[in-house]
This record gives C-alpha cells, sequence and structure tokens, in this order.
C-alpha cells in the first residue's frame, strides 16, 4: 500500500470539502493513451488504490504500463469504541487523498482499447465515486 516516508505533522485536521469544487490540476491524460477519470469527488483511501491497482495489473496480465497520478498522504486518526471523553486524538488509522471531480486518477498504456476499458472497468469498481474513461487526443 502506499503510505507517506515522512510527514511535517503527524496528524491533521479533516479538512472537509464543500462537494462541488472541480479539479484544476492532473484534469488531462498526461502520461498514457487511456486514463481513469473521477466524476465525482471523494476521499480514496490507500486500500483503495492499491486494489484498483491490482485489478488493473492482473486484467492486462501485466503487460503494458500504469501510471498511478493521485498519492494517499492525508492522515485519518481514529479513537476506539466505547473510549471516554478527552484523552486526546486517536492514532493514525490510515491515509487517504481527496479527490476532486475531474481529476485523472489513473493512467495506462501499451494495451489495446478493449483491453484498457475492461481494465478500467475493474478498477473503476474498487473506487468510491463515479469514473469515467478518458482517450488520449
Amino acid at each position: 500500500m502506499l503510505v507517506p516516508n515522512k510527514l511535517k505533522h503527524r496528524k491533521w485536521h479533516k479538512r472537509h470539502t464543500q462537494g462541488d469544487r472541480l479539479a484544476t490540476q492532473k484534469t488531462d491524460v498526461s502520461f498514457g493513451s487511456f486514463g481513469l477519470k473521477a466524476m465525482t469527488e471523494s476521499w480514496v483511501t490507500s486500500r483503495q488504490i492499491e486494489a484498483a491497482r491490482r485489478a488493473m495489473t492482473r486484467s492486462i496480465k501485466r503487460g503494458g504500463k500504469i501510471w498511478i497520478r493521485i498519492f494517499p498522504d492525508h492522515p485519518v486518526t481514529n479513537h476506539g469504541s466505547e473510549s471516554t471523553m478527552g484523552g486526546g486524538k486517536g492514532g493514525v488509522d490510515y491515509y487517504m487523498t481527496p479527490v476532486r471531480a475531474g481529476t485523472v486518477m489513473f493512467e495506462m498504456d501499451g494495451v489495446t482499447e478493449e483491453i484498457a476499458k475492461e481494465a478500467l472497468r475493474l478498477a473503476a469498481h474498487k473506487l468510491p465515486m463515479k469514473t469515467k474513461l478518458v482517450i488520449r487526443k
């Protein structure tokens, strides 16, 4: 799984978003020929990224090349259930990244369009948002 090596601060604020902000970066397919673009905003965890990567890699039978354009660098903390008030903030539970609508999350090259469509469809099932396939012009 993807985990940051070092953070300036171990615990961050939650960073709640409006839900209607569009991406301004990573909006085009830059490296490969095919991409998976987010259509809605969501938090994506490192486990979800790894599950999508595995689904794509197995679908293309380790042929071609895959680029992951998002990285989970935001720690999310969790307090144990039935713990009393006080005692500070909980420990880091997992890492995630907030993905805005319009962000290209994965890219693929070196495979045919049919294989890429199927691989990216399988990856989309592992992610918590609506997605669409984009092809480089």
